[in-house]
């Protein structure tokens, strides 16, 4: 019963309002007293582990977004493998992984999207993911909230697309039909040896912004409520990420989605909904390695 009262608020919330006023409040420099206070608080009610952090003092950040997407200690994620590797972009859990059926994504029990809107509603832009693999990775609070890539890629292309904003844990992505391809969300394609690949960083209730390195903060838009796409195909020498390299981080947390095409890739067999993965673990395995191009498309 209180899962679904939770669920049913979140459709009648202001849920925009309230994640701007929580971004703005997150970047805000409040007196230390208080700041820290909210911090210690954080970390007790979910468990953070300081001793991760570069910095493990919580004393030390001066908003809380600071401390949130704080860093981790050089060399803490080792590098699974070697550059065939698919490796976890960031700390999370599982929610989901497996094959997309045609332009249908698995979500939950009794849900899926469509993965032509996830993507931005672009066809072209879908049609080398059709029957594809995918894995939805969720990030709790506790969690290390920067996003680092999973192979190593030149950047095609990048989209925003508006859209809600209800929480993405299990609870709600088990009740809200197409969840993720509802929400606000930033869609990044990278030229990998693998072919293309697509991230999607979902915003959610609460989440005061999604950045990416080359674009600075991406959402919240300044009112923009159309989709916007961003062409990096032609840039020379362009825009290119190592493996393992940080390519965007969630200033309040939420979900990242992989896809990859038809028949190149093969996910590790101990992976399942619910496994808790790391930075730089093993995911999964390129099985149709191929150069990387930059030919438009």
């Amino acid at each position: 019963m209180l899962d679904r009262l939770f669920v049913l608020v979140q459709y009648v919330l202001p849920q925009l309002l309230l994640s701007r006023l929580a971004g703005k409040l997150a970047d805000a420099r409040p007196p230390a007293a208080i700041r820290n206070a909210v911090i210690k608080w954080f970390i007790g009610r979910y468990g953070v582990d300081m001793s991760e952090a570069a910095d493990e003092n919580p004393d030390s950040y001066p908003s809380f977004n600071e401390f949130f997407t704080r860093e981790l200690k050089p060399g803490l994620r080792p590098l699974a493998g070697g550059t065939h590797t698919i490796i976890s972009p960031v700390d999370g859990t599982v929610s989901q992984l497996g094959q997309i059926n045609r332009d249908s994504v698995f979500q939950a029990k009794g849900q899926s999207f469509n993965l032509t809107k996830l993507l931005g509603g672009d066809e072209e832009r879908a049609r080398p993911f059709v029957d594809g693999q995918f894995t939805t990775i969720y990030l709790a609070p506790r969690d290390y909230h920067r996003i680092h890539m999973p192979l190593a890629g030149r950047l095609q292309e990048m989209v925003y697309i508006p859209g809600r904003l209800f929480s993405v844990n299990p609870v709600t992505a088990a009740a809200v039909p197409g969840l993720f391809a509802r929400n606000e969300r930033v869609v990044a394609t990278f030229d990998t040896d693998a072919g293309p690949m697509a991230m999607i960083l979902v915003g959610a209730m609460i989440v005061g912004s999604v950045e990416t390195r080359w674009a600075g903060i991406v959402a919240p838009t300044d009112g923009r409520r159309e989709v916007s796409v961003s062409d990096y195909r032609h840039l020379a020498p362009g825009i290119r990420y190592d493996r393992g390299e940080e390519m965007g981080r969630f200033r309040l947390g939420s979900t990242v989605i992989l896809v990859f095409p038809k028949g190149v890739n093969r996910w590790q067999d101990t992976l399942a909904t619910q496994s808790r993965v790391r930075l730089g673990e093993n995911l999964g395995t390129i099985t149709n390695a191929q150069p990387e191009t930059s030919a438009p498309r």
